[in-house]
């Protein structure tokens, strides 16, 4: 499969897109064509654990990976971090409706999904593709996605990760979170100003 960006640049492969973040047009990489579940997949899917649904989803979004490379990834990323056995589990609501509950991250945050799995396929993606520069990581923030990028990324070897938020503009706690976190190779500055 390859990824093409919604501007039109070049198409490359899925390792690639994860390494590059953006496309050298300034477009998002999207799948040149889709996978397609049939519904008979898609019930199976049902009866897996977290972990073996995420990997039958990524085998066919992201077939530049082997499987073992796949499976090391979300056993690093789903593992001891969630206070959920399910990961995502679905809740119950009244007779009639489910919730799917995705705050049982190291974060509390449903950001905490894609940034504990990101930092797996990031450092795969620049093994495949001869990459052996240090990863810098800038990220702003107004709240959740800069602890969810700091602990997803904290001491991962070849990365480094800072976070930028407005002085003001997060709630104490989300502060608190953030220049708490450890990690060698993690920085935090507030901003004067917004985003």
């Amino acid at each position: 499969m390859s990824m093409l960006s919604t501007r039109g640049a070049a198409a490359v492969s899925e390792s690639m897109a994860i390494l590059r973040g953006l496309a050298p047009d300034g477009g998002l990489y999207v799948p040149e064509d889709f996978p397609h579940f049939s519904m008979e997949e898609i019930a199976a899917l049902g009866a897996l654990d977290y972990q073996a649904r995420a990997l039958a989803i990524l085998q066919k979004f992201l077939p530049d990976f082997t499987a073992d490379e796949l499976k090391n990834a979300i056993a690093g990323a789903y593992g001891a971090g969630f206070d959920d056995a399910d990961i995502a589990p679905v809740r119950p609501v009244g007779d009639w409706a489910h919730a799917l509950e995705l705050w049982h991250g190291p974060t509390l945050a449903f950001k905490d999904m894609a940034l504990q799995l990101l930092p797996h396929l990031l450092t795969l993606s620049a093994k495949k593709n001869g990459e052996t520069r240090e990863i810098f990581i800038l990220v702003a923030t107004s709240g959740d996605t800069g602890k969810a990028a700091l602990e997803g990324f904290h001491d991962v070897k070849g990365t480094r990760i800072i976070v930028f938020y407005p002085e003001g503009g997060v709630s104490a706690v989300q502060q608190a979170q953030m220049a708490t976190q450890t990690g060698d190779n993690v920085k935090v500055c507030a901003v004067r100003g917004n985003f």
